[in-house]
């Protein structure tokens, strides 16, 4: 009878772990492959947000180098237009180039020549003999407010990048003509590569991120650099259509690949990793698995052999009415039956069993250890007071252990700690919960008829890489302020909230002489100079003011929360009297004070448009820095001047 049962029970159990291996191996293989395709595409929206800001920092930067081009070529129209008799040599056009903070001036005729210029080898060159400098010409004869600006391109006369902005002259025909080297615009052109911004994105070993443009085919970027050979099919625009869900295409060296695209504009933008490294985690998790199972068979079965060794005649009714009383939650009971050696061995072996229920936390706590993931469980009866717990519960909920011990005596006590540990979940997340600033927890209740089943694991690392790059999308990386399409959001949020009765004010500000700071010191005391104007606007009270960097030195702020003009200067005045105060190290022995100009606009009520009030803020700001610079000033309307 001992040979039949064991043989049978062999093969059932061993029939019954290899039908869960292959139920748990197809159910991880689905749930794998979703985990990836979610990281794939998480990814790439990734990189699509990446490109939009770039785009958008990229035209804000445009427009706002325009105007102020613009703004400069004006200005050296104005300069020479009141000159009675221009005959100004190559020094002093190169001294009104440094005044105006411009790299070239140039004087067209009415015969289309430069015949004034801070280049000497430009003067005399024919504007029309070149498709670069002929656009110009047609200024000559346009009226006097007329202007061109050029996008930077080679110049006829070198070849240099340059980018050009002519305007019409008021008191004779003729054109004045300024010139920027476009460094700016075409460092913000090479962020916003595949490149550069692949290079930006970790990848995990054999993962690759590239993208191919829809109606050519041509790979355009690659993770790994544009070196290698991209014939194989997962590479091809034709196939990439049908892995927006996932799909598997063969890879270099005809090894299957797991490729997830998207559409964006006209091209596919990818990732993509063998199909052999999820293959091999695959199965070193199930060969674990099934080593575990062959050991616990093992070891039941051997169990059971030993039970089976005894005689069940007399004391079955003992031994049930003991066992009613386990079932009632009294897991303390103890089987003993005396007089029969085979029953006194079959009570030592359910006592055994009854032992190993118990403890069931701690081995199952000491395999999920042996995983090495951070992981806990807990399940309670409704009848019961006892609770099944893992050793690591208590740990992760950074409970003492004399609590611990209290929750886990009273299935009600822990049922309330846990509901209330739940109530608030983290913003935009589920079933994760903080527990203080250095933990999130994911928590998962499954309730059925006799309980509860808990799953909690530790979720800290993935919640703050994720807060990170949430903070490094919305926050300047030289100065840590907001970013400045991340502060036109917030500032026009604020106004739109503003109560009644209350007003605020758009500021720009821009650093005085910073290109002199540049050029005296070097870029790297112009960061720290920069990182010292921004801590002084980081110091300004939370409550009343929001600072951003715009571009370059170019910075913005909103004060709000006051309800007169005279608070607004209350708080202008405690910022520049902060900033009167900082000073950048030069050397070991030298520092430098900080300057700046200020030009704000105020607004009244939540229907004011952002765009116009830093537009207003931004025209207070250029008369400052034509009239003192180191101070503010506040909008005038055109009426009020």
């Amino acid at each position: 009878m001992k040979k039949i049962f064991i043989k049978y029970t062999s093969i059932t159990a061993t029939v019954a772990i290899f039908l869960i291996l292959c139920m748990n191996l197809l159910l991880t293989m689905h749930q794998q492959k979703s985990q990836q395709f979610d990281s794939f595409y998480s990814k790439l929206e990734q990189v699509i947000h990446t490109l939009e800001n770039n785009l958008e920092d990229l035209r804000l930067l445009n427009e706002s180098l325009d105007e102020d081009y613009l703004t400069r070529a004006k200005a050296a129209a104005y300069v020479l237009d009141r000159q009675e008799e221009i005959s100004m040599d190559v020094d002093e056009m190169q001294y009104l180039a440094n005044l105006l903070n411009v790299d070239e001036v140039h004087v067209i005729d009415r015969s289309g020549f430069i015949v004034y210029s801070s280049v000497s080898a430009y003067i005399g060159i024919d504007m029309d003999a070149h498709d670069q400098t002929r656009p110009f010409l047609d200024l000559i004869n346009d009226n006097e407010n007329a202007f061109l600006i050029q996008e930077a391109r080679p110049n006829a006369a070198e070849g240099r990048i340059m980018q050009y902005v002519g305007v019409a002259r008021r008191d004779q025909m003729g054109v004045i003509q300024v010139g920027f080297k476009p460094t700016r615009q075409l460092a913000a052109q090479s962020r916003n590569t595949y490149d550069y911004i692949f290079s930006k994105f970790p990848t995990n070993i054999g993962e690759e991120l590239f993208v191919v443009n829809a109606a050519t085919g041509e790979m355009l970027g690659h993770s790994g650099g544009l070196t290698g050979s991209y014939a194989a099919e997962c590479y091809q625009a034709d196939a990439l259509p049908g892995c927006t869900k996932g799909a598997y295409l063969t890879g270099p060296l005809g090894q299957p690949m797991y490729v997830v695209s998207r559409r964006y504009n006209n091209v596919y933008l990818c990732a993509a990793m063998p199909v052999r490294m999820l293959l091999e985690s695959l199965l070193l998790d199930t060969l674990t698995a099934l080593c575990y199972m062959m050991l616990v068979e093992i070891v039941v079965i051997l169990l059971l052999n030993y039970l089976l060794r005894k005689k069940v005649i007399d004391g079955i009714h003992e031994i049930i009415k003991s066992l009613d009383a386990i079932r009632d939650g009294h897991l303390d009971t103890a089987i003993a039956i005396h007089g029969n050696r085979e029953f006194e061995e079959l009570s030592c072996g359910i006592n055994s069993m009854l032992k190993s229920i118990i403890h069931l936390s701690d081995r199952t706590s000491a395999i999920i250890e042996i995983s090495g993931f951070p992981m806990a469980a807990f399940e309670y009866d409704r009848s019961l007071n006892h609770v099944f717990v893992t050793s690591g519960l208590s740990e992760l909920l950074e409970l003492p252990e004399q609590e611990a011990a209290t929750l886990y005596g009273n299935a009600s006590l822990l049922d309330g700690y846990i509901r209330g540990l739940t109530a608030a979940p983290v913003e935009g997340e589920t079933d994760i919960f903080r527990i203080n600033d250095s933990r999130y927890l994911h928590i998962h209740m499954s309730e059925s008829a006799e309980g509860y089943l808990g799953i909690i694991t530790d979720v800290t690392a993935d919640i703050l890489q994720k807060k990170q790059l949430q903070y490094e999308n919305t926050h300047d990386h030289l100065t840590d302020l907001y970013k400045y399409s991340h502060f036109l959001q917030l500032a026009s949020e604020k106004l739109q909230e503003m109560p009644k009765g209350q007003i605020c004010a758009l500021i720009m500000l821009d650093l005085d002489s910073f290109k002199t700071v540049n050029d005296t010191y070097g870029h790297n005391f112009g960061d720290r100079y920069l990182q010292g104007f921004a801590s002084v606007m980081s110091a300004m009270p939370e409550d009343h003011f929001l600072c951003a960097r715009r571009s370059g030195d170019e910075f913005c702020m909103m004060i709000h929360g006051c309800r007169t003009e005279a608070g607004i200067l209350h708080f202008l005045d405690l910022f520049f009297a902060a900033l009167s105060q900082k000073e950048v190290p030069v050397s070991d022995t030298e520092s430098s004070h900080i300057s700046a100009s200020a030009g704000y606009a105020c607004a009244g009520n939540s229907s004011c448009d952002i765009s116009e009030l830093l537009a207003h803020a931004d025209e207070a700001l250029y008369t400052v820095k034509n009239d003192s610079k180191g101070t503010y000033a506040g909008y005038e309307a055109a009426g009020e001047r």
